[in-house]
């Protein structure tokens, strides 16, 4: 069994030094005999999982807990002082309750429904781009179409009527900037909240046929005290899918832009967009804070004893660079088989708008580059500006055609 005590005192989460890169340590991470210990943000030193394998057993082993309630949890969330006592719904659920939960709700996410939902999203991002196309040049892509697309994708999948989402995409978009101050982000967050509740509420009397009404329907979520569930997944939602679609929704943009040969096989083939949209994922992994969880009982994973209490993250960045797992893996490749990635997690916990995030992330890529052929960055990708928050994201990116 491999020794546990920490090899040196390394933090993370770790910052990116290049924006196609995930943070150089994690390859020495993937080098190093069971799982390594670097301490957290919360002060408490914690075992990562790097190695593609390693991390598929953690998310996947039921004695490792997703509660974030418990006082013991190894919290990593990036300003958790900000939502006090606010439970983020699904992802912070345990056996048994989770199991219930999820398959109420996995039902809207199905092949079928996003086949439903495929021509609004079209419809949404063509009428974006008619607005880019009609502006003057530059334009930011991040603010003109990554950010309102996903916000209008998520207002059409809960039915948020027509009047209400210019208010909607105001919030959402001060709840996920990662330049807002903690009092702007906790007033939209309580304008949100305060909205969700009135919309479920409205939802669970009336029973329309959307995402919302259909859930009331459902036992977990009929009565008073389930309305409250209800609004804790409307709100992530809201800022998980929103901020992880649009995030990658601009960097897919920027390393299209930047690897002209791999865009050249998209616009010669418009069936390998499937293709182009897992490599995306894989290539940037961009949300892995969610991925922590703490043992329930004393366990061992790649020969490192966990005991009781204690903290593992897995790091889905560094699994998907993982040469065991792909070949060059530091290559972006549209033609690999990069179906074993881990972008979405693993295990109970697997994302639940995995279906969605392709969805849009396939019509918003093929659209642009079909509708703009010319398109090409207005400034310099090393000029650029990154934020390294509770996931990697550019701030910003300027286009012209």
């Amino acid at each position: 069994m491999h020794d546990q005590s920490p090899l040196r005192a390394e933090t993370w989460p770790m910052s990116r030094t290049c924006p196609f890169s995930p943070p150089p340590d994690y390859a020495a991470l993937r080098e190093r005999p069971g799982l390594p210990r670097v301490t957290g943000p919360s002060g408490r030193t914690v075992f990562v999982a790097a190695r593609h394998e390693d991390v598929r057993a953690v998310l996947g082993d039921a004695r490792l807990s997703s509660d974030r309630s418990h006082p013991d949890f190894p919290w990593m969330r990036v300003g958790e002082t900000v939502f006090p006592g606010f439970r983020p719904s699904l992802i912070a659920m345990d056996p048994p309750e989770h199991g219930p939960a999820r398959r109420a709700v996995a039902g809207e996410f199905t092949t079928r429904r996003m086949r439903e939902l495929h021509p609004k999203v079209q419809r949404i991002v063509d009428g974006l781009l008619d607005d880019v196309l009609a502006g003057a040049e530059p334009v930011d892509l991040v603010s003109a179409l990554a950010v309102p697309m996903a916000g209008l994708v998520l207002c059409e999948l809960l039915g948020i009527p027509t009047s209400d989402r210019q208010e909607f995409t105001t919030d959402t978009t001060v709840l996920i900037a990662h330049d807002s101050a903690d009092a702007d982000r906790a007033e939209s967050f309580r304008s949100l909240t305060a909205y969700f509740d009135a919309l479920c509420a409205t939802k669970m009397t009336e029973r329309p046929e959307d995402l919302l009404g259909r859930l009331a329907g459902h036992q977990l979520f009929s009565g008073g005290e389930s309305r409250w569930a209800m609004v804790e997944l409307c709100v992530l939602l809201a800022v998980a899918g929103l901020e992880t679609t649009a995030t990658m929704t601009a960097l897919g943009i920027l390393a299209l832009l930047e690897h002209p040969d791999q865009l050249a096989l998209l616009t010669a083939d418009p069936d390998l967009t499937p293709a182009v949209v897992e490599e995306l994922l894989r290539f940037f992994s961009v949300a892995e804070l969610s991925l922590v969880r703490r043992a329930t009982a004393d366990i061992e994973i790649a020969g490192t004893l966990v005991r009781t209490g204690e903290g593992v993250a897995a790091l889905s960045a560094a699994a998907n660079r993982d040469p065991a797992a792909f070949a060059d893996p530091d290559t972006f490749d549209v033609t690999r088989d990069n179906r074993r990635h881990l972008a979405f997690g693993w295990g109970p916990h697997q994302c639940l708008g995995a279906n969605l995030a392709r969805l849009e992330l396939g019509i918003v890529l093929g659209t642009l580059f079909r509708r703009i052929p010319t398109l090409r960055l207005a400034t310099p990708r090393d000029e650029l500006r990154y934020v390294n928050g509770s996931g990697f994201s550019v701030s910003a990116l300027p286009v012209t055609w």
